[in-house]
């Protein structure tokens, strides 16, 4: 009897301690999140194509998340280990230029011009010339300091837009930007001429892949915890108007490309396992999760998959391409169309994945 009472107090008092720990520490104030449902079609049947990717760099690219070409066909991408990397025709990597030893590289984009523009979660904006200088572009917004930039394109004019995915929490903290569900993302604009920053668009659900359409009409932004795609207009007549462009995706959208024949790559995260939906339906479980970050690692299912998709400039999806279990390619971040190929970049992979558009068909 003695024993059972001692046991009772015991739980009883664990209970009352975990219950202050997320009282008092909880690091977010959650929202549910709605996760998206598959719709019954064809193009969201999961395939095996991401399979049968060639490996690109392997064992000279730690975690290579964004891509971009140049003009004479070089790619280029930006590593966890402060490298920007590039790789040549012949498929050969070279190190290019040491930024530092972070692993704040995210987003990047080669201007008309001929410089890298790179997203620095901790810099800003960073343009790095064709000779390997580095100079700081957008640092700051209204005096406050623009953290967490995540991806960047120059428009036709030569302003800079890029995502800001959140203003609350950092890189290494994304996931509680997740847990807590609350739209803390933007869309920022730097001038060229004026060298200044502006903001674009607020409250966005963590701003991520941002991209201009071939007409250099609209711009595409994604959001990632909304499962969808924003198009804000930039010719003149209806310029500032903002448009949903998809949702209801398959996943979280991370970056997004503009293809050669104008439709759109993008890359999808796995946030719509079982495990996910019971976690955003809960907001005790979020902030218990958001208490004890060790149990996150228990739900998150972004590296165990790949998936990206291709859509036309009219919002719709074409393709669909996979590796559902993760076999090969995982935690797929970007998407570039170049020269009849696809490349994939990845922050599970240590390697571009190469994949020749007719084997994705």
């Amino acid at each position: 009897m003695e024993f059972g009472v001692i046991t009772a107090t015991c739980l009883l008092v664990s209970a009352l301690a975990v219950t202050l720990q997320v009282l008092f520490f909880s690091p977010i104030s959650p929202d549910t999140l709605q996760l998206p449902t598959e719709p019954s079609s064809h193009l969201f049947t999961p395939n095996n194509h991401l399979q049968k990717v060639i490996k690109l760099g392997q064992g000279m690219l730690n975690k290579p998340e964004g891509l971009c070409v140049d003009q004479k066909g070089m790619l280029y991408t930006a590593t966890r280990d402060g490298w920007i990397k590039r790789l040549h025709t012949n498929g050969t990597c070279e190190n290019w230029k040491k930024i530092h030893d972070s692993d704040t590289l995210l987003g990047l984009t080669m201007t008309r011009a001929g410089d890298l523009i790179v997203c620095d979660t901790h810099e800003g904006l960073i343009k790095v010339s064709e000779d390997g200088e580095v100079t700081a572009l957008a640092t700051h917004m209204n005096g406050e300091n623009i953290s967490f930039a995540d991806d960047v394109v120059e428009a036709g004019d030569g302003s800079l837009y890029f995502s800001v995915a959140s203003t609350k929490f950092g890189l290494h903290n994304w996931f509680l930007d997740a847990l807590e569900a609350k739209p803390h993302g933007q869309l920022l604009k730097y001038d060229p001429v004026t060298m200044e920053t502006s903001l674009v668009l607020d409250g966005l659900g963590f701003a991520n892949g941002v991209t201009i359409s071939a007409d250099h009409e609209f711009l595409v932004v994604c959001e990632s915890w909304k499962f969808r795609c924003l198009k804000y207009w930039l010719k003149e007549e209806v310029k500032g108007k903002v448009d949903v462009f998809i949702d209801n995706l398959p996943g979280a959208p991370d970056n997004i490309n503009l293809a050669p024949d104008g439709s759109f790559w993008i890359a999808i995260l796995q946030l719509t396992s079982s495990r996910m939906k019971f976690v955003h339906s809960s907001k005790v479980i979020k902030h218990l999760l958001a208490t004890f970050p060790k149990l996150s690692n228990q739900v998150q299912a972004l590296e165990r998959s790949a998936m990206a998709i291709n859509v036309g400039s009219d919002g719709k999806i074409i393709r669909r391409l996979d590796d559902p279990t993760g076999e090969v390619m995982g935690f797929v971040t970007s998407v570039l169309e170049f020269d009849g190929d696809l490349y994939f970049g990845s922050l599970k992979n240590e390697f571009i994945g190469k994949l020749p558009i007719k084997t994705s068909a």
